[in-house]
């Protein structure tokens, strides 16, 4: 017997041991376990509302494979079904405990079951979550059903009537004096309103404040046209049953984005004023530069070195810099700007302007280029490529002409800078333009009587200058007749297309005078009488010599 003692004694010593040791590790891998896998109890239960109308009842929890926004929605369609039955008195509605969980019936259909897990969450016994749960089922049938009788619905009617004609009045009424204080404020304060400068700088235009104004009216009467819809939207949603809900949830649709927005302001408050602050800057920084070019462009302030021509262009490249120095300086402060969603547009918009605005870029860099060039300026009659008329715009991607057939002609700056150009105004207004002609006339003419006919001819035509003389060479002797040139000095470009005309008719009158033949364009032989015009036959029917008078005013 001692033996067996002993043994279970040591049975017992071991035993002891071996929990002793083991305990401490149980516990530390209990606690690792329980790190690792938090409670149940403190993760959040998701709930959904059982809605009638515009009553919110209860809120019941949901399971896996029952979600509870289903269980919801089916608990709320079971309580319309029995307030649309007047057979079932509300009355019926009760709570019965089976042990394991409590059911709502009104009759023989079941409305809801609480189990001990609904009573959990609100934090009583399922037996009074259930007596909590049926008064307001009551008061949800009842309302449900007074709502939608004739009496009251007739009522409703009779209301949004006379609420929609009331809206209509009041939204006439705003309109008519918006428009009387409109004119009111113009015939008061219009004439008032003055220019703000400082200095001789001004910083803000009399129709830009005046402007400031309108906009101020218009905004405050769509304030009041949007604040009376407001409120009427809510008087008449909230008569019917079916949507008084969304009158109550017509505040919060207005004022989730302005809560948000008005969040957003006041955290981005002090960017908004740097922000502010930045733009007016900028502004009266440009406007005085503004000011600054229109000066030299009128040459009230001369810059050596630098033609008024240039003040326009130079405005315009100075603006440029200065709005994209602003922009850099002003992207920080931006709100949103660290947002993923601002950079990705604006590395969207970077790639759209690289890849669509390359043909623009170069026109606008031939259009620096070209104005800083002085190759023409408006009003001077130019030739590129095949056209030639009068340079009426000179922007920074194109440049308008007018062409001698009164057509504009609207040709790229890029185009511009890689053709030749003819400018026949420049050396026009100095010493004048050369405008010249050929005429072929045979051997058996003495060239001395040819050139004194052709400076006779230029003598005629009125366009032409007479100093500095015209003069005549003679280009080439060929087979069979001589080439001679006409040249005579034109002061007014303009008139070239004119003095041309004049010049030939004249050079016609001159040599049938003299008789002598004029040989072009081709000549192979001798005729047997001269190819001439007699000056008997000038007029000849039906021309009019009265009438031959020379269109000073046409191109």
């Amino acid at each position: 017997m001692s033996f067996v003692r002993m043994r279970d004694a040591v049975t017992r010593a071991v035993f002891l041991l071996i929990l002793t040791l083991a305990l401490p590790l149980w516990a530390v891998a209990a606690e690792a376990q329980s790190a690792q896998q938090p409670d149940a109890l403190n993760q959040p239960v998701e709930t959904a509302p059982v809605i009638i109308d515009d009553m919110t009842l209860f809120s019941v929890r949901g399971i896996s494979s029952y979600p509870a926004q289903e269980r919801a929605n089916g608990i709320a369609r079971r309580i319309k079904e029995i307030a649309a039955d007047s057979t079932i008195p509300a009355d019926s509605l009760v709570a019965v405990d089976t042990g394991i969980w409590t059911e709502l019936k009104a009759g023989d259909i079941r409305i809801l079951v609480i189990v001990d897990a609904d009573a959990v969450i609100e934090g009583i016994k399922r037996p009074e979550l259930a007596l909590v749960y049926v008064p307001k089922v009551r008061a949800a049938i009842n309302a449900y059903r007074q709502f939608r009788t004739k009496e009251y619905l007739s009522r409703a009617v009779l209301n949004a009537f006379v609420s929609t004609l009331v809206f209509i009045i009041a939204v006439f009424i705003i309109l008519k004096l918006f428009l009387k204080l409109h004119t009111f404020v113009e015939a008061r304060f219009q004439e008032k309103i003055e220019d703000i400068s400082v200095k001789s700088f001004r910083l803000i235009r009399r129709k830009d404040v005046w402007a400031a104004i309108r906009e101020g009216v218009r905004i405050l009467r769509i304030v009041m046209l949007f604040a009376l819809a407001y409120a009427y939207l809510g008087r008449v949603l909230i008569l019917f049953p079916w949507t008084r809900l969304y009158a109550k949830k017509l505040g919060q649709f207005l004022l989730s984005p302005l809560q948000v927005l008005g969040q957003g302001f006041v955290r981005e408050l002090p960017n908004l004023l740097f922000l502010a602050v930045l733009f007016i800057i900028m502004r009266i920084v440009l406007r005085m530069l503004h000011a600054f070019f229109r000066q030299v462009e009128q040459e009230k302030i001369r810059i050596r070195g630098f033609y008024p021509d240039w003040a326009e262009p130079t405005d315009r490249l100075v603006t440029v810099l200065v709005t994209v120095f602003a922009l850099v300086v002003a992207f920080p402060y931006i709100p949103g700007s660290e947002s993923g969603a601002f950079k990705g547009i604006s590395i969207f918009i970077g790639v759209l302007f690289s890849l669509g605005s390359q043909s623009a870029v170069a026109n606008i860099i031939a259009g620096f280029v070209v104005n800083y060039r002085r190759a023409f300026k408006v009003g001077d009659r130019i030739q590129i490529n095949e056209i030639i008329g009068d340079v009426t715009k000179i922007r920074m991607q194109v440049t308008h002409i007018r062409t001698i057939k009164n057509e504009e002609v609207i040709v790229p700056n890029s185009t511009i800078l890689n053709s030749n150009i003819v400018n026949y105004s420049t050396y026009a207004r100095q010493n004048g333009l050369i405008i010249h002609t050929q005429i072929t006339i045979g051997y058996d003419a003495p060239w001395r009587q040819v050139h004194a006919l052709l400076l006779m001819a230029a003598g005629r035509t009125p366009q032409l200058l007479k100093e500095p003389p015209p003069f005549v060479l003679q280009k080439s002797l060929d087979d069979f007749y001589v080439t001679y040139e006409l040249n005579a000095y034109l002061d007014h470009p303009q008139k070239m297309a004119l003095a041309y005309s004049e010049l030939h008719k004249n050079i016609q009158d001159c040599f049938n005078e003299y008789g002598v033949q004029i040989m072009s364009p081709n000549y192979e032989a001798d005729r047997a009488t001269p190819t001439i015009v007699p000056k008997e036959k000038w007029y000849a029917p039906p021309a009019n010599p009265a009438a031959e008078e020379a269109p000073e005013n046409q191109a």
